[in-house]
């Protein structure tokens, strides 16, 4: 997929801004912080959209549904409890196999068993490894496990990309992945931590949105074999 046009600049120009006033607002614990949060994934889309022209291709739905469900996970998250906790990451998880579905279908290619069973053995062991360390337990210990395994998943579509298809973009989509564990990875710390950092929050935020950005480059810039 490529970029047709330069009327994302100007959608691009207002999701920056509002990232940027929503990470200070995270840093210096203003509400501006959650007023400004759901607008960001729809401007995303909107660049998205201007960039590639139109909704044309597959690829370019998956992307759009991703962030669709990406708004809905930061729209839940701004309420307090464990349904809206649950809701948020359940539509992240959907978010993650949309771009799975997107990129594993070109980067899994040609790939056999001989890589995909030490990979899932050595994704098993990073994603258990990582709940023992944060100290997930209870009624979240199965669920928490499913979601660290979709980004297990996530990381090594890219990685395969890099490996197998070659090319900037998927080292980019390599590590929005890398970037979007990490920024899960502080959700579930801050979660389960008794006194979270006061760095936490803006990292979430700053971690995230850069995520979702790289990701959305990268599917725009693939090249299919």
């Amino acid at each position: 997929m490529k970029t047709k046009s330069f009327f994302w600049i100007v959608p691009a120009f207002f999701f920056l801004a509002a990232a940027a006033v929503n990470i200070y607002g995270k840093m210096q614990g203003l509400a501006i912080a959650g007023t400004v949060k759901p607008a960001l994934l729809p401007l995303l889309a909107v660049t998205t959209l201007a960039a590639a022209g139109g909704v044309e291709s597959r690829g370019i739905k998956l992307l759009l549904l991703a962030q669709l469900l990406g708004f809905t996970g930061d729209t839940l998250l701004l309420f307090a409890g464990f349904k809206p906790f649950i809701g948020g990451m359940a539509a992240f998880l959907l978010g993650h196999l949309c771009y799975i579905s997107l990129f594993g279908s070109q980067s899994w290619k040609g790939l056999g068993i001989k890589v995909w069973i030490p990979a899932l053995i050595v994704m098993g062991g990073i994603v258990a490894s990582l709940i023992w360390a944060i100290g997930v337990e209870g009624d979240l210990l199965v669920p928490m496990c499913v979601y660290g395994m979709v980004l297990m998943l996530l990381i090594f579509s890219g990685l395969a990309g890099v490996v197998h298809c070659r090319g900037g973009a998927w080292l980019l989509i390599l590590t929005g992945s890398l970037l979007f564990t990490f920024s899960d990875a502080l959700i579930a710390l801050e979660t389960f931590s008794e006194k979270p950092a006061s760095w936490i929050p803006a990292t979430i935020m700053a971690t995230y949105l850069a995520a979702q950005a790289l990701l959305a480059i990268g599917a725009l810039h693939i090249k299919k074999k």
